[in-house]
Formats: structure tokens, C-alpha cells, sequence
């Protein structure tokens, strides 16, 4: 994965034409241009599949859709409006640029985080968000390709495939189990740093205006790590019990949610966060400070 990551932002800086009697520094220029252009439409893409999630899970605590949402139900649910073949592309390739923005991020350490524990902790989170955004566009990619009669069955579907391939292995119920907690650990790494981080740290806007985005980035990372928990639950569960049929997507753990009582005062507030963590993506997308490491950039 490191050997991709190098690979892509050096391959997209030479893919800039060098014109007739342009110096190294314009070049250079332009390619940091490039380079921020692609992390803005990266950030765009997240802000758009996020407000995406939120708005369908509202309206499934409204009864107006068939049920709630995450980054890939969201993708689902693109992929059958007017136009949907036009949005998964113009999706899938704003996640692939913020991958290769992340992979700038954690391999190029591109916002200057260092390699104290702090530092690196910080870029390894940024290399495994990487990874998870590279399955996000890799879905919306493969439902552009092969749209499915019910996409968001097919998830399911796959879901419960791939527990029952893990539970065949030995000690399958265990790793299913350790998946589990490995899903309930992003949730609540989300959930502190919702509390301890400085969202204004990168923005390059006036301190009023920082001041009044900032919520929506604690509200955003509170509701995605929250939100993360049923869905652990029900693969921990499936683990212990060895009933692969436990195992769902996203969307269905908060339906599942929905069904308790009182489950709509858990489903509101994580919609409403959603859509927060999607404005703010849309602030970073605008405001974001995009420093490109000299190392990939044209000598």
C-alpha cells in the first residue's frame, strides 16, 4: 500500500505537461496547484456521500425511505436517482482523490505531524482512512459497473458471505470477534476525538468563522463514532454465537437501532451529525490547508 501511495502522487506530477519556456519553479507551481485541486475534490466527494447518509437516515426515521444509512447506502441510494451512473463516477473518483491525499497525508506526512508518538499515531489513522475511502470508491465503482437489481440487499448479502468464510477458518468465531472490537475501537477513536482535537488546527479561515465551524466537525466525528457501535455489537454477537447471519451493513445495525424503544432518539442526532460531518467536509473542501510535500513535486 505504501509502494501505491508513493507511486501515485509522483506519477500525477509527471503527468503535468511541461510547457515551452516554463521554468522548474512554475512547474512546480503548477503541480502544487494540481495537488491541492485533487485534495479540495476529495473533500467535496466525502462532504457529498456524508450529507447523502445523513439526509436518507432522517428520512428513515420518518418513514420517507426504506431504512438508514452509511457511506456505502449512500452510494446505493446515488446510483438509483436520475443521472445515478453520473453521480457514482463523479463519487468514486472524488474518493479516489482523497485517497491519494490521504496517502499524501500519511506517507509524505504532508501536514507536518513529525514521527513522535503523537505524530505518527495520527498518520496511521490517516493511512487506515485512506484504506477504508479506497473500499468506499471501489464500491461505487463496482455498482457503476454491475448495478444490482437491490444494492443495498447485496451488501447485506455479502456481509453475512464473508462471516461465514471467516467462521469456517479455525478460531473463525474469534476473528470474528476481534473484527468486531477492531470496528468498536474506530468508533470510539471517532468519539475522543470528536472531544480532544483542534478542528480549526488546518483551516485557512478568520477566527469567527472557524469558531462557528468547529461544532459541526465535533458533532460529525461524535455521530460517525457513535454509529459505528451497533454495527460492532452485532459482529461481536455473531462471533460468540457462530451465527453468521448477525452480520449486516451499516445502514441495516441502525435500523436495527431504529427498532428499540426509544431508537429514534439514537437515529436523529446520528443523521443530524452526519450532516454535519458533511458541511464540515464541504468547510475543509473550501478552507482546508493543502501543503503538498516538496518530495512529490516536479524538480
Amino acid at each position: 500500500m505504501r509502494g501505491v501511495w508513493y507511486a501515485v502522487p509522483v506519477t500525477l506530477a509527471r503527468l503535468i505537461p511541461r510547457l515551452p519556456g516554463q521554468t522548474g519553479r512554475s512547474r512546480r507551481r503548477a503541480a502544487r496547484n494540481t495537488f491541492e485541486t485533487v485534495a479540495r475534490i476529495g473533500y467535496g466527494a466525502r462532504g457529498l456521500v456524508y450529507l447523502s447518509a445523513g439526509v436518507l437516515t432522517l428520512l428513515a426515521v420518518l418513514d420517507r425511505t426504506d431504512g438508514a444509512a452509511g457511506a456505502r447506502e449512500a452510494l446505493a441510494w446515488l446510483s438509483q436517482q436520475p443521472f445515478g451512473r453520473a453521480w457514482l463516477f463523479l463519487a468514486g473518483a472524488g474518493l479516489l482523490a482523497f485517497v491519494s491525499w490521504r496517502g499524501l497525508q500519511a506517507v509524505f506526512d504532508a501536514d507536518h505531524e513529525g514521527r513522535d508518538w503523537r505524530g505518527a499515531s495520527t498518520r496511521l489513522s490517516q493511512a487506515f482512512s485512506g484504506l477504508g475511502y479506497a473500499f468506499l470508491a471501489l464500491s461505487a465503482f463496482r455498482l457503476l459497473l454491475h448495478p444490482p437489481a437491490d444494492p443495498l440487499a447485496e451488501q447485506a448479502a455479502t456481509g453475512r458471505e464473508r462471516a461465514e468464510q471467516l467462521l469456517s477458518l479455525p478460531l473463525g468465531n474469534w476473528l470474528l470477534v476481534g473484527i468486531g472490537l477492531c470496528i468498536a475501537g474506530v468508533g470510539l477513536a471517532n468519539v475522543i476525538k470528536a472531544w480532544r482535537a483542534d478542528f480549526t488546527e488546518y483551516l485557512a479561515c478568520s477566527a469567527d468563522l472557524c469558531r462557528r465551524v468547529a461544532p459541526l466537525a465535533r458533532a460529525g466525528y461524535m455521530a460517525r463514532g457513535l454509529a459505528w457501535l451497533p454495527l460492532a455489537a452485532l459482529v461481536v454477537l455473531a462471533g460468540i454465537h457462530a451465527r453468521p447471519a448477525d452480520v449486516t451493513s451499516f445502514g441495516a445495525a441502525l435500523d436495527a437501532v431504529e427498532r428499540q424503544p426509544a431508537g429514534a432518539w439514537f437515529l436523529v442526532p446520528a443523521a443530524l451529525g452526519f450532516m454535519a460531518f458533511g458541511a464540515f467536509s464541504f468547510v475543509e473542501a473550501r478552507f482546508r490547508r493543502i501543503r503538498p510535500p516538496a518530495r512529490v513535486l516536479p524538480s
